[in-house]
């Protein structure tokens, strides 16, 4: 047990959280984390999608490493990977329709998302697989966090709700506040990112001083 979390173990779960953020260090992952944190519900439904099928995609490329041919790797984990979206997708559609339409495309490009494809290529085909179990949450949290993060501020600010419940109250529209519209445009989700990364450059740098 003291194995299965060790100092190793640990970090690979833990890096990818903050210091080796697949979003903010590594800045991948950006065109969906900009294209679907309009509305808080489907940033947490991405980002849980995306954390399941780096976590499973890691394992599976992990556990059949040591029988890829070298020079057919990259196709061999895009089909794992498309095999996990195709699951994934058919699960939204029959249980949560709704924020599929609303994700639209997205889940299926999750098949190209450069977080997935790399680490596929750089944790898991050299490591074993709990390993890369790990790093494949760690990853996925990573990148769903942001998400969440940018989708809630947007719909705040945008909207006035959270998960579609009203959370400023009516008292504050009839004061002659106003729902900020610019929040739901991409604009400013790209800088509402930028925030987040230069706060988290900030943090980081201060203490590790």
């Amino acid at each position: 047990m003291a194995a299965l979390f060790s100092k190793e173990n640990r970090q690979a779960f833990i890096e990818p959280l903050s210091l080796n953020n697949p979003v903010l260090i590594q800045v991948l992952g950006i065109c969906s984390a900009l294209a679907v944190t309009a509305k808080l519900e489907p940033a947490i439904v991405m980002g849980l999608s995306v954390t399941v099928i780096m976590a499973f995609a890691n394992v599976i490329v992990s556990l059949i490493r040591k029988t890829i041919p070298n020079r057919i790797r990259i196709i061999i984990q895009l089909v794992v990977v498309a095999a996990l979206v195709t699951i994934v997708s058919m699960i939204l559609k029959a249980f949560a329709y709704d924020v599929s339409v609303q994700l639209s495309v997205y889940i299926g490009l999750i098949i190209t998302n450069c977080i997935l494809m790399g680490r596929l290529e750089a944790f898991a085909m050299t490591n074993g697989p709990w390993q890369s179990f790990l790093d494949g949450v760690g990853s996925g949290l990573g990148y769903a966090w942001i998400l969440v993060v940018v989708g809630a501020i947007r719909e705040l600010f945008g909207s006035g709700t959270l998960l579609g419940f009203t959370i400023i109250p009516e008292a504050c529209y009839e004061a002659g506040y106003v729902n900020n519209g610019m929040m739901t445009m991409p604009a400013m989700s790209m800088i509402i990112l930028g925030c987040i990364v230069w706060a988290h450059k900030a943090y980081v740098s201060k203490n590790t001083k």
